[in-house]
């Protein structure tokens, strides 16, 4: 028996409103170097109108700004990725900092963390480049997006004997559950739902996603990666967020424009973005 033919919806037949928001994605990478400029126009036409794209190191962020020099919706963030925890060094450190100072399009710091998944980086150097990413963001007075995967509860350790409770923190492309959710919540952090709250076995995700109050809910594609359904297994960006914006107002039972216009306030108020 062969398998079932998935059918490709296109976005824009499910668009939604303008003011959606995008709060990760890597749009920089070569995946998007042959149509970047066809991608955040069906970002736009999909009714998305600010996208956050993540450079994961100072000098991919110097290389590649400049390919958004035409697209003021999109704002950046900046980071070492815990997989790249040997690079952050303090002349990287120093490079983040001053990068800041010149840029007001750099709106957090990130993604930033552990990642216990992979082993490219030992724990040890992750955790340290994790604390000096994070107190380096609180030293210049900017929200963190935080990357966990595999690491939970090392992760929450550190955010909570570095005093960051109450800390402007975005947990990005959240993926655990209920209980995971609440110790998130009850630390005054957003936690940011990506492609995999599509996907038929998810169903303790769907629930955290109807769990999570309103004001503390965000949306991202963290594009090219992790495509919701129908585009699973197809590279993902910017308009396919408007199928997990469905996805998760269909979980809450709320109606996706509202849900899509909430998110995106959200988003704009924790990156503090200007008007586009």
């Amino acid at each position: 028996m062969g398998h079932k033919k998935i059918e490709r919806v296109d976005p824009l037949r499910r668009k939604l409103p303008p003011g959606g928001v995008d709060s990760h994605a890597h749009l920089d990478g070569p995946e998007f170097d042959s149509d970047r400029e066809d991608v955040l126009a069906r970002a736009r036409a999909a009714g998305i109108t600010r996208i956050g794209n993540v450079f994961l190191g100072p000098e991919d962020f110097a290389a590649r700004k400049g390919r958004f020099d035409a697209h003021p919706e999109v704002f950046f963030l900046l980071g070492v990725h815990p997989c790249d925890g040997q690079r952050c060094t303090p002349q990287a450190l120093a490079d983040i900092r001053a990068a800041f100072a010149a840029e007001p399009r750099l709106r957090a710091v990130g993604e930033t963390g552990l990642d216990y998944h992979w082993k490219d980086c030992p724990r040890e150097t992750q955790i340290s480049a994790f604390t000096a990413q994070i107190n380096l963001a609180r030293d210049m007075g900017k929200p963190v997006a935080l990357h966990c995967r595999d690491a939970e509860k090392d992760v929450l350790v550190i955010l909570e004997s570095e005093g960051f409770a109450g800390y402007p923190l975005l947990w990005h492309c959240f993926g655990g559950d209920i209980p995971l959710a609440r110790r998130i919540l009850d630390k005054g952090w957003q936690l940011s739902l990506p492609g995999p709250v599509t996907y038929p076995a998810n169903d303790d995700l769907r629930r955290a996603a109807a769990f999570i109050p309103a004001d503390r809910l965000l949306l991202e594609t963290d594009c090219p990666y992790l495509s919701p359904v129908p585009w699973r297994g197809s590279r993902n960006e910017p308009a396919l967020s408007v199928f997990t914006a469905r996805a998760v107002a269909q979980a809450r039972g709320e109606d996706p424009e509202k849900l899509w216009l909430t998110c995106g306030d959200n988003a704009r108020r924790f990156f503090n973005l200007p008007n586009a």
